[in-house]
């Protein structure tokens, strides 16, 4: 009877298995797409922003645009979707949860050896509120960045004014081309 039991149960496994790892690697490929929404249309509005009025008025843009398209983005797919960073310029928005430090510390150890522009991470975690399916993609610094979030030497004058005033604990600047600014968080509700 045991015998038969650890058969059944060996059998429904191999079963199951390969349907997590179909779901698993069908929501990686859908929070990879929306991440790449978020970053292409976040650095779209970006650049227009930079080059009608400069670094200090695209500021407002990483204040108010990047939230509004997380929002849509969130609503959208019925997920959670943000940004996030070890370097915290708006504390309300951008503070990491526990699992969010552990992947963003490791995407800091992997920079050694990988292109943080390739880094994501997902897994499926069990939470007291349920199970999520958790995913993070890499945002590193480019040349562009370092107008707002570079040393004090590269970030613009205009920036350096701009974030004195609406961010004056600003933690998110001293960051040179290649490092890892942060990351797209998405958290997705299983059923």
């Amino acid at each position: 009877m045991k015998l038969r039991y650890l058969a059944a149960a060996a059998f429904s496994t191999s079963i199951a298995f390969p349907a997590v790892a179909d779901d698993m690697a069908k929501y990686q490929d859908e929070a990879r797409k929306t991440a790449k929404e978020f970053v292409t249309q976040l650095g779209g509005e970006l650049k227009k922003e930079m080059e009608a009025n400069g670094p200090g008025a695209a500021i407002k843009v990483c204040r108010n645009v990047a939230p509004a398209i997380a929002s849509e983005l969130s609503r959208k797919n019925g997920w959670h979707v943000g940004r996030v960073s070890l370097k915290v310029r708006n504390p309300l928005l951008g503070t990491p949860d526990a699992w969010e430090q552990k992947v963003l510390a490791d995407f800091d150890r992997r920079l050694e050896k990988e292109n943080p522009a390739n880094m994501d991470f997902a897994e499926i975690v069990s939470e007291p509120q349920g199970k999520y399916f958790r995913y993070m993609k890499a945002i590193p610094i480019q040349d562009a960045c370092l107008k707002c979030h570079g040393t004090d030497e590269a970030r613009a004058q205009a920036a350096k004014d701009a974030l004195a005033a609406d961010y004056p604990h600003d933690k998110a600047t001293g960051y040179t081309l290649g490092q890892l600014r942060g990351a797209v968080t998405i958290k997705r509700p299983l059923f």
